[in-house]
């Protein structure tokens, strides 16, 4: 339910070794109903076809009809409504819903494209980079894979005590130095970033203290490039994919035909990342992709409604 549009019809689930929940698989139902994917029994959850549509949004007179019940404020020691983490995560009903024409907004809280490009560039880099400690590819989210997953090349079993297997969608320690260098070596106007030399530590081969809008750049500009001869083709392109969506989402001016067509085409960028990367790769963040393109078409620009404005 970490949704906002999808809610308790995410289809998310509790991944048993890595211990947190996973929006993997989740966006198939969002084809068209003779798409191929939806038959795919080996690329998704093993075994599984997807036959169910997307999930209804929820107009504003729905979702008021579902926190009437819930009081306005809490008192002291904290009493969760009832229903908690069953069928919402609603803990008081917003101030808002006092204001008439609340019900009537078709977007009453805004996705900020700030927080999610920064947290889906973080997965992104960091596991591909394979950063220690910050990748979303370890032991525990490799026995996910054995469990969930038909992808023997990388699964490692509860018995599994052989050597680490090294996945698609990371580079060499070699290619990580390289990426790390030419990143040093980038010349910007002032201000456009951060000065990368004093981020990025060749002795350890990492990268630390990025601002969000250093992501906004290097995933909008920068990483394609960084990549291109780094990653199998297939791989490169997904994530090509999502970075031209934060482009054209994030442009000062929306083209309308580019946003009809981009909301067509993200459920199949979303499936393209869960045919490479692995469950515990999707969290909350990922997801929230696919209702961008919609939220995107009715809001207008991002640059109108994120935070940057009030975080830098």
């Amino acid at each position: 339910m970490g949704c906002p549009v999808c809610m308790e019809k995410s289809n998310a689930f509790w991944l048993k070794n890595s211990r947190k929940p996973s929006y993997f698989d989740c966006h198939r139902r969002f084809l068209p109903q003779n798409h191929p994917y939806r038959k795919d029994k080996k690329s998704f959850l093993k075994g599984r076809v997807e036959r169910d549509p997307p999930p209804p949004r929820l107009t504003g007179y729905q979702i008021l009809n579902r926190v009437q019940h819930i009081p306005s404020a809490i008192d002291e020691p904290l009493e969760y409504p009832y229903g908690y983490k069953t069928d919402h995560k609603w803990t008081k009903k917003s101030i808002f819903w006092e204001l008439p024409y609340w019900k009537d907004l078709l977007i009453r809280h805004n996705l900020d494209v700030m927080h999610i490009e920064k947290n889906v560039f973080d997965n992104i880099f960091n596991t591909v980079m394979n950063f220690k400690g910050r990748t979303k590819d370890g032991l525990s989210s490799r026995r996910d894979i054995a469990l969930y997953c038909d992808r023997p090349e990388i699964a490692m079993g509860p018995e599994y005590e052989g050597p680490y297997k090294k996945a698609v969608y990371q580079v060499t320690v070699e290619q990580k130095q390289k990426i790390l260098e030419w990143l040093i070596q980038l010349r910007f106007p002032d201000g456009y970033t951060s000065n990368f030399k004093r981020i990025v530590d060749l002795e350890k081969l990492s990268i630390k203290n990025m601002k969000s809008h250093d992501c906004h750049v290097i995933m909008q500009r920068l990483l394609s490039v960084a990549l291109k001869e780094n990653l199998p083709a297939n791989v490169w392109a997904c994530i090509v994919d999502v970075s031209q969506l934060f482009q054209l989402i994030c442009s000062p001016v929306l083209n309308k035909k580019a946003l009809e067509d981009l909301h067509r085409n993200v459920p199949t960028i979303m499936c393209n990342l869960e045919k490479v990367f692995p469950p515990s790769f999707f969290d909350g963040m990922e997801h929230l992709l696919i209702h961008l393109p919609w939220e995107a078409r009715r809001g207008g620009p991002p640059f109108y409604r994120w935070m940057y404005n009030f975080e830098r």
